[in-house]
């Protein structure tokens, strides 16, 4: 299998040198809306992943500088971090009021209830995410078309989208051994290990680094 790529840098608004960011900075790209018949509770907070273990947060930040190339001279605000709190979210939780508790899209036509719910015990509690399995359907080839319909009739009922624009000059492919530690960071932890680093303990063609970096998952 042979194929061309290029790579271009994403916008980057603000590079931090200082980790954990202030909360009122979290405000501007992170935001979490809630809906249902009730504001949501400390009871609820805990049954989501929506809370900040402050114990973790600094563990993580501390292994990062010792061990990531990229973070070594990071400095780790505990002013910041004590402003997190543990009990309820860090950024803004935006209620909406909702009596239905069925979403009329994804109802089956032969469910004829009005509400869905439970009469006794513990009331079910959903977390609405969107998977790769969730589009996957929509980027098959075979339903190319079926994807063309979808984004038309988003835009025609006033649906938005988000543009991201990206550096006009492409990243260098070559004698750049950063780029894939930048690109995927969970293949490469530590920030190094990209095709030409020179810090490798015996010289090794890109073509056998390559190799080993399509098997990672193998092991």
């Amino acid at each position: 299998m042979k194929g061309n790529a290029i790579c271009h840098s994403l916008p980057t608004p603000k590079i931090y040198n200082v980790l954990p960011p202030p909360r009122e900075d979290l405000d501007e790209v992170l935001a979490i809306i809630f809906i249902g018949p009730t504001p949501p509770t400390e009871a609820d907070y805990k049954r989501t992943p929506l809370l900040i273990r402050k114990n973790k947060v600094l563990a993580a930040l501390n292994w990062l500088r010792l061990n990531h190339a990229d973070y070594k001279d990071i400095v780790i605000s505990n002013e910041n971090l004590a402003t997190y709190s543990e009990t309820v979210p860090v950024v803004l939780v935006d209620y909406h009021p909702s009596k239905y508790t069925k979403d009329p899209e994804s109802t089956a036509v032969n469910d004829s209830e009005e509400f869905g719910g439970t009469a006794s015990g513990e009331c079910p509690f959903v977390c609405h995410v969107l998977t790769i399995e969730d589009t996957s359907k929509y980027l098959d080839n075979k339903n190319y078309k079926e994807l063309k319909a979808a984004a038309a009739k988003h835009f025609s009922t006033g649906g938005r989208a988000l543009a991201i624009g990206h550096d006009p000059e492409p990243e260098s492919l070559y004698s750049n051994p950063q780029l894939y530690p930048k690109m995927y960071p969970w293949l490469f932890p530590y920030g190094l290990g990209g095709l030409g680093n020179n810090r490798m303990a015996r010289p090794l063609s890109a073509q056998s680094r390559k190799r080993n970096l399509l098997q990672y998952h193998d092991k």
